[in-house]
């Protein structure tokens, strides 16, 4: 049945977005169909349309996520709670009228306006005006709109079709104009305004606006769907927010459908809230989360806000190192039949052997699973790697944030998967016990009597120098201090030189175990 329904979703998304395709093209390959009517009201003197102005927005704390039992994205699913500082937003869309005013006052020309992305956009595309303006921003009574088929006279109070990077940089813009902190609004902030629309799709009787294909094929004055104190919360156009998409807590990559969202959540792609006149069923509810990159078009206009959130389009892409990715499936991914992970084993292990709990270090830490671990049982933990690349991914997990890689499956097949330590039960105040720090167990800094434990874990057969690393760490330990080593002892002359390896070896003829060789280096100092 979900199978079924994501076809019917996905023709929906089809429809919208051919519309847009249909109004790129040129005017003279298409013709306007009588089913598929312009909106007939339109206010063709600027002198006429209201002007926009700013209420107040409470703030608070939302939980955003999914939780009705229609149709869903798997980007939709999952929680998130967020709290909102007191904000205003703009009570209408910004109108053709209202954004000509950055038009006029040279805003395609003032790199001042522009992020980086956006100006050069701006430059590549020679972009002086909207791209559905037709005619030239000199002589602005002559203008016209492109609507899907046709083009008519100028609607100023119609809302502004633009690009989010066209519409943040009028929000600069209007910032500088006015003093106040204008920008485009988040995610959080669309969705309380939201609340000001009763119901949602499946429950209203009558359209609360210009969606779902209740009304016309175009666009609408921004005056004419009140909503609450506002006008088109939802539908006319969709709304540009400043949040890139990104999966929610708990989010999981719908198997049937695994590449639908996963491949947008790069820092590149905004969402875009509330719907357009032609969108229809998914598209049109609450809990829709549809995201574009930010040079693309929709029939997509904007509102803006006064508000102090601070939100940036930072590049968060799947990993896609295969080394990277494989430590973290082995120390994050799921339990393979029935097999507990790795680490967590060793530290239970550990635990049973340790009484003092001060200070531990988990040399050759990988992506930090382990260390992590044994935070929870440690005063203090340093987890340390030859690899920076480990130990940048370790970091940036202990910092909260979140790590997506790419699993290779079959062939060009790949899964994605997101490592959270919250997933863990892994908290932030654990992650401030951890210092990670890359370094070299061949060549260790003395640090004698500091650690109750030393975690080598798949490390003493990847070692140039094994006999040195022993001979260096061993006084590191505290009197009474645990030193545990696992390894499959896997000695490969890609890693180590044959006259270095601890074992695996036949010495005056008889076989030598890497067992055998530690007990003899480590019996004087050891029990």
């Amino acid at each position: 049945a979900w199978v079924i329904l994501m076809g019917i979703e996905h023709e929906r998304i089809h429809l919208e977005t051919s519309s847009v395709l249909i109004r790129q093209l040129p005017v003279e390959w298409v013709r306007p169909q009588a089913a598929w009517p312009a909106c007939p009201m339109a206010r063709h003197q600027r002198e006429a349309v209201p002007a926009n102005t700013l209420l107040p927005m409470p703030g608070g704390t939302l939980t955003l996520g999914k939780t009705d039992d229609t149709y869903g994205w798997d980007v939709e699913y999952g929680r998130q709670q967020v709290t909102l500082q007191p904000f205003q937003a703009s009570k209408m869309l910004v109108s053709n009228a209202e954004f000509l005013a950055f038009v006029e006052a040279g805003g395609y020309q003032d790199a001042r306006w522009w992020d980086d992305e956006g100006w050069g956009w701006c430059q590549f595309a020679k972009a002086e005006m909207p791209t559905f303006w037709v005619g030239t921003p000199a002589m602005p009574d002559q203008l016209k709109l492109r609507l899907m088929c046709e083009e008519v006279a100028m609607p100023w109070d119609w809302p502004a079709e633009v690009n989010q990077l066209e519409a943040a940089a009028f929000c600069r813009w209007k910032a500088n104009q006015t003093g106040m902190s204008v920008q485009l609004p988040c995610e959080a902030e669309w969705a309380q305004l939201r609340e000001q629309v009763a119901g949602d799709q499946p429950d209203w009787d009558r359209v609360p606006g210009n969606i779902n294909l209740a009304y016309w094929a175009s666009s609408s004055p921004v005056d004419l769907f009140a909503q609450g104190e506002f006008f088109d919360i939802v539908g006319n156009v969709w709304q540009w927010t400043t949040t890139p998409t990104n999966g929610f807590e708990g989010f999981n990559v719908h198997p049937l459908y695994d590449d639908f969202s996963t491949p947008t959540f790069d820092g590149k792609h905004s969402l875009i809230k509330g719907g357009s006149w032609i969108s229809t069923g998914n598209e049109a509810l609450k809990s829709a989360r549809y995201a574009f990159r930010r040079h693309f078009f929709q029939h997509a206009g904007f509102r803006y806000v006064v508000s102090s959130h601070q939100e940036t389009m930072a590049p968060n892409p799947y990993e896609s190192d295969a080394m990277v990715s494989q430590y973290l499936d082995f120390q994050y991914g799921p339990r393979y039949f029935g097999v507990d992970n790795y680490a967590e084993s060793l530290v239970k292990l550990a635990l049973d052997y340790t009484t003092a709990r001060g200070e531990a270090l988990d040399i050759g830490c990988a992506t930090g699973r382990a260390s992590f671990e044994l935070a929870r049982h440690f005063e203090r933990v340093t987890g340390m790697d030859y690899s920076a690349r480990f130990i940048d991914v370790a970091l940036q997990l202990a910092s909260g944030e979140d790590f997506r890689y790419l699993l290779p499956q079959e062939g060009d097949l790949v899964e994605y998967r997101q490592v959270r330590l919250k997933d863990f039960a892994l908290e932030s105040e654990l992650a401030q016990r951890i210092q990670f720090v890359q370094g070299d167990a061949c060549n260790l800094k003395p640090q004698p009597g500091r650690y109750d434990l030393v975690l080598a874990s798949n490390l003493i057969d990847r070692l140039r120098q094994p006999a040195r690393f022993l001979r260096d760490v061993t006084p590191m330990l505290r009197q009474g201090g645990i030193l545990l080593l696992s390894s499959p002892y896997t000695w490969l002359e890609d890693f180590t030189p044959k006259e270095n390896w601890l074992g695996g070896v036949r010495e005056n003829g008889e076989a030598l175990t890497t067992l055998q060789a530690l007990q003899r280096l480590l019996a004087a100092d050891f029990d």
